[in-house]
């Protein structure tokens, strides 16, 4: 049996993903790295903590001593790397964690993989033949959009966080260990993704939270940034496939096709909790508010997903309207406990 590194395996889509690949892959006995900082808590993955193969294991991706023993305790034939920095926010108060998270955990893992697999540029280690490093990134490495255009994957770079420039960087040396050293790599460049297990501090879970509470529900701006929404469970399909047939070396988009601004958002997420459950007066759309906008925050987001969809066959089978709903009685379940 194979064993498979997952970074960040505790965090929102590590955490979707993790229980997904278990059951489809039995090939493969699953360790699952997460640092558990606020945006890990192994209540995500509790479907699988008792499972044959599955094994989680505490530790930061930063400590190069800690990680070079781990693979050499797993022998870890791939990686799927989730593990990041990732709150836009949280980036512009602290920056120098997205630094060392994203690009130099990025690095610690790339290289000790490398050592593993390789013994000199394009020669493998008998048994690490087909061995794959996956980088899972996002489609803010390309800056913003106008009105029109989609994010392509030939798209130049322009990050505008230091969230983003964090991932263009660890995505830049992804793509170096390919080209310098012949290195089995693919990276995937996701949009906006929702759905359940996401941290609480993000937009939908937040919306969604303050209503029921009864508090102001907080809108950056005028509510007309636009995102590209991904449900997260066709995420994970798509990282699998780009996983399991994606050409090495290769980057792929994988978007949904669902671009929606956030003042329809947050009035859709309250017409369905109207329905779901009522206030006993009003709608949850009263308590809308709108508050300052972030610093250097992006007006839209759009991926072209067309060369996943053609060359591996994918594509999203949630649209914004279904998912949405999913996602709302995952987190009512949630909140009522």
């Amino acid at each position: 049996m194979k064993n498979i590194l997952i970074t960040g395996g505790a965090g929102f889509i590590g955490a979707n993903f993790v229980p997904y690949f278990i059951d489809n892959n039995p090939e493969y006995h699953l360790v699952n790295l997460d640092l558990l900082t606020y945006a890990g808590n192994l209540d995500n993955v509790k479907e699988v903590e008792k499972h044959s193969r599955y094994t989680f294991v505490q530790g930061d991706i930063c400590d190069s001593n800690f990680i070079a023993t781990l693979f050499q305790k797993f022998q870890f034939h791939d990686v799927i790397h989730f593990a990041a920095e990732s709150h836009v926010d949280n980036s512009i108060s602290g920056p120098e964690a997205f630094i060392k998270t994203n690009v130099l955990g990025t690095f610690n893992l790339l290289d000790t993989a490398r050592k593993l697999w390789m013994s000199a540029p394009n020669q493998y280690h008998i048994g690490f033949e087909n061995s794959r490093f996956h980088h899972v990134s996002t489609d803010e490495v390309y800056g913003t959009l106008g009105e029109t255009g989609l994010f392509e994957e030939t798209t130049p770079y322009a990050p505008n966080s230091p969230y983003s420039a964090s991932k263009a960087g660890s995505d830049m040396i992804v793509r170096s260990y390919f080209h310098t050293y012949g290195m089995n790599v693919v990276t995937t460049n996701c949009s906006n993704n929702y759905g359940p297990k996401q941290h609480d501090e993000k937009l939908i879970p937040t919306i969604i939270r303050k209503a029921i509470q009864g508090d102001s529900i907080p809108i950056y701006g005028d509510g007309k940034n636009v995102r590209d929404w991904l449900y997260v469970l066709d995420h994970c399909k798509g990282i699998e496939l780009a996983f399991k047939k994606g050409k090495a070396g290769e980057t792929y988009n994988i978007g949904g096709r669902n671009e929606r601004n956030n003042l329809y958002i947050v009035d859709k997420v309250c017409a369905i909790l109207d329905e779901m459950k009522p206030k006993a007066s009003g709608s949850y759309k009263d308590q809308i508010t709108f508050v300052k906008d972030r610093p250097g925050h992006d007006l839209r987001y759009a991926i072209d997903a067309t060369k996943i969809e053609i060359e591996l066959g994918w594509k999203a089978d949630e649209n914004f309207e279904s998912g949405i709903l999913k996602t709302v009685e995952w987190y009512l379940r949630k909140y009522a406990n």
